[in-house]
């Protein structure tokens, strides 16, 4: 390897099977070694925060001795957690903490069926007590004893009815990439007997199919889809003349990064299958800045993977996509003109296309540090590509490409809260994504709402884009790095941000230790709070923070007053209560010590899992009976889960007394839990 001169200016050394940048039309006990050298992330980028909540760094060798040691003691594992004698736990991930708590990651099957949706994170203390369990699901033990294996219709009719969808969706070339197995669906509501279909072929685009369908086993109809496709030196052409990592001497050399996982960059030359040529030369230079030249593209392309590695490594303590030392590769020159890249878990790689006229490849730092993230979130929290968790999944993404950039440091292209701005692909030197304040690409969202689900994932993510920034860098207008923000809030007041590199702290330790398959935004809301209150304590500016831009952005309130938990007392039941199909469920909230009458503008948080909300009909009953409705029904809106703040003029009512919160299933066919609601008056 001959390295050429780096522009970085400071550095210390990049369920879900594939994912890409741009929206496609789819929806869609401690083992004594690893204790011994483990070691926190640089206590400049965390200031402040308990060290000992901070996450270890973990060799590849420390990383599967905790991982042999969490498969020993599973069977156990399971005992404690209550499951039943048909449902076994397997091991995905371990992460550790400084202070030895370990966070064992588990997926489960029954009766040897994988349970999709029934992963769960459990965190363990150095000495081995439990002390925390975080479930993707709500099933009781009682409900997947229920769930049979005998299934009403045949495989075939799975996948036609799988077919059927991918069409369509618009997908061209289809055809089943496997046969379709048997599976049980806890991801939402009840769990049941399901089929699981995966389509491949193309997307309209040109984008690889790996569209997930689950498909009742009773009725055949769909029940879930995802795509499973994630959308998204050399001198090269967004990052100037880079050092790369590089193998071979002489006359031969190739782009294998040996320090790097043995990260390598292949040459499609227009292909859209298969891993292609990998890159060689008879020197050590590659590419010359222009995109006529193939080998560019190359080295952006290493380049972004080999700063992406290094940021999760020195920052965040993961040694690769995995945590085992193993580096993914990459491919660019992807079919002809074609305007996108993505992540596959199915190749473990990122694939890059060559842009518009082949004349602006999408292989720029953020772009490649998008990609490869997926791949983290994928052997993480492994968030479903659909709805809120899909939202939630691209946001991420996008949070991590935006730590890399302003980790690089690099001079023509420094770090910034927009994705996408070196390629052009509005093709008036806009950018695809701004992160202070979504909205302003046309399409993305800036706030949570009721509907957020059922938008495209590319778009559902501003918020969690926009909950990132105001906890970095606040509300209000400011400049970064030369570039203006303006970064309103949905309540219109401010946020006081803490800093980048603590914003990601806690979005990386809640994303390996608190988010599971379906974390919908209410859930990231309280993984983030949980992780700010272990790193910072529960009454630090931190959690402070962490709440406000939440609230910032519709999810949550604010604590304490200031015009957003409104100043008084307030008063909630959280004794959860399982919501019957067809029925009216009354849930009392006792009022008392409050004088005079109820505020005009009364906040209702509201927290209901539901696989169908617009069954649901809520009100505010008063305690002489009068009613004030907070929400109807609707049979067009299909997404899971109530997670609302209603606001109420109830100057009329005496305060004191029992409110209810009385909720009406209104259609058929769908069930719910009652979590929590609470009145602040």
């Amino acid at each position: 390897m001959r390295p050429t001169p780096s522009r970085r200016a400071t550095a210390t050394g990049a369920l879900i099977a594939a994912a890409a940048l741009l929206a496609v039309g789819m929806q869609g006990g401690a083992a004594t070694a690893a204790s011994d050298a483990a070691t926190a992330a640089p206590a400049a980028a965390v200031k402040g925060a308990d060290p000992g909540a901070l996450p270890a760094k973990l060799s590849p060798a420390q990383r599967a001795e905790l991982i042999a040691d969490a498969n020993a003691t599973k069977a156990a594992t399971a005992k404690e957690l209550g499951l039943g004698s048909t449902e076994k736990l397997v091991v995905r991930d371990v992460v550790k903490d400084v202070d030895g708590t370990t966070h064992t990651r588990y997926e489960r099957t029954l009766g040897g069926l994988p349970v999709l949706g029934g992963d769960l994170v459990v965190a363990e203390s150095k000495a081995g007590t439990t002390q925390d369990v975080t479930r993707a699901s709500k099933a009781t033990g009682a409900q997947l004893k229920a769930v049979g294996t005998a299934a009403d219709i045949a495989p075939a009719t799975a996948e036609k009815q799988a077919l059927t969808t991918a069409r369509a969706d618009g997908s061209k070339s289809t055809e089943a990439s496997r046969a379709p197995r048997k599976v049980v669906w806890a991801a939402s509501g009840t769990p049941q007997l399901a089929y699981e279909t995966v389509v491949g072929g193309l997307q309209h685009d040109g984008t690889p199919n790996e569209l997930h369908v689950i498909t009742d086993a009773s009725s055949g109809a769909k029940l879930f889809e995802w795509q499973a496709i994630e959308t998204g030196t050399g001198n090269t052409q967004y990052s100037g003349q880079v050092t790369l990592g590089t193998s071979g001497s002489g006359t031969s050399y190739n782009l294998t990064d040996t320090e790097r996982g043995s990260h390598k960059t292949y040459n499609l030359n227009r292909g859209t299958s298969g891993t292609g040529t990998l890159f060689s030369g008879t020197d050590d230079v590659w590419g010359n800045g222009n995109p006529s030249n193939a080998e560019t593209a190359a080295a952006d392309a290493h380049y972004g993977a080999a700063e992406t590695w290094d940021f999760y490594k020195n920052v965040m303590g993961r040694t690769g996509i995995k945590g085992n030392g193993v580096g993914a590769y990459s491919r660019v020159h992807y079919g002809n003109s074609y305007v996108n890249a993505f992540w596959s878990d199915s190749c473990f790689c990122m694939t890059y296309g060559d842009g518009s006229g082949n004349a602006a490849p999408l292989t720029s730092l953020d772009v490649a540090a998008h990609e490869m993230t997926h791949g983290v979130t994928s052997n993480t929290a492994g968030l479903n590509y659909s709805g809120e968790s899909g939202g939630l999944n691209e946001a991420t993404s996008d949070i991590f490409a935006a730590g890399v950039e302003f980790y690089s440091n690099t001079a023509t292209d420094p770090g910034d809260y927009l994705v996408g701005e070196k390629i052009d692909i509005n093709g008036d030197g806009t950018p695809l994504r701004y992160m202070d304040k979504p909205s302003k690409d046309g399409a993305s969202k800036d706030s949570w709402y009721s509907g957020l689900g059922s938008v495209d994932v590319h778009y559902s993510s501003g918020p969690a884009n926009h909950f990132f920034y105001l906890l970095s860098e606040g509300s209000g207008a400011k400049t970064v790095n030369g570039v203006s923000y303006n970064s309103p809030t949905s309540d219109g007041l401010p946020v006081t941000g803490i800093g980048r590199d603590k914003a990601l702290q806690i979005w990386f330790k809640a994303l390996t230790t608190k988010f599971t398959s379906t974390t919908n935004y209410a859930a990231a809301r309280t993984g983030t709070l949980a992780v700010a209150s272990e790193l910072y304590g529960a009454t630090s500016a931190e959690y402070t923070a962490v709440a406000n831009a939440w609230a910032g952005i519709a999810v949550g309130s604010r604590p304490g007053g200031g015009g957003t938990d409104p100043v008084g007392k307030v008063f909630q039941n959280t004794t959860a209560k399982a919501i019957a199909d067809r029925s009216t469920t009354n849930i009392p909230v006792v009022v008392s010590g409050v004088t005079g009458n109820a505020p005009s503008a009364l906040s209702v948080a509201v927290n209901i899992t539901h696989t169908y909300r617009g069954d649901l009909v809520l009100d505010l009953v008063a305690p002489d009976g009068s009613a004030y409705r907070l929400k109807n029904s609707s049979s067009t809106d299909s997404a899971d889960n109530v997670v609302a703040t209603y606001t109420v003029n109830a100057s009329s009512e005496v305060a004191n007394g029992t409110w209810n919160l009385r909720i009406q299933d209104a259609y058929s066919g769908d069930t719910g839990t009652f979590n929590s609601v609470k009145l602040t008056f």
